[in-house]
């Protein structure tokens, strides 16, 4: 499975940027993770396929939105009320097996991951 994912860019504190993923195979859940310089790779939000339950870290739940579509392996994140701690490479992720949902979160739980894209929120 191969991840294709797009959107991020250079914005300005409390502006907003969309990241959309398609990935070219079945999956079982979608999601985000970010890094930033110097630091580890975080989870952000990822949405199950079986239900549709969404998750999110706590520093991004209420300005970021996930969704999905299953049917064509493609997931969006929304960003909203962007902040420079905001600031981070994004990666697109995919989980080819089925995991507790409270693994979700965890990057263990992914298989597949996509390249990469640079968000900046400048202050």
């Amino acid at each position: 499975v191969q991840l294709q994912a797009s959107g991020g860019g250079l914005v300005q504190t409390g502006s907003s940027l969309r990241l959309s993923c398609v990935a070219s195979g079945r999956t079982f859940a979608m999601g985000w993770f970010r890094q930033a310089p110097g630091r580890e790779r975080e989870f952000v939000a990822a949405v199950r396929w079986d239900g549709g339950a969404t998750f999110y870290s706590d520093s991004v739940k209420g300005r970021f939105t996930i969704s999905g579509n299953k049917a064509k392996n493609a997931v969006n994140v929304q960003m909203n009320s962007l902040r420079p701690e905001d600031t981070a490479v994004y990666y697109c992720a995919a989980g080819g097996r089925r995991v507790d949902s409270g693994s979700t979160p965890l990057a263990w739980a992914y298989d597949y991951w996509g390249q990469g894209t640079q968000v900046t929120v400048s202050s």
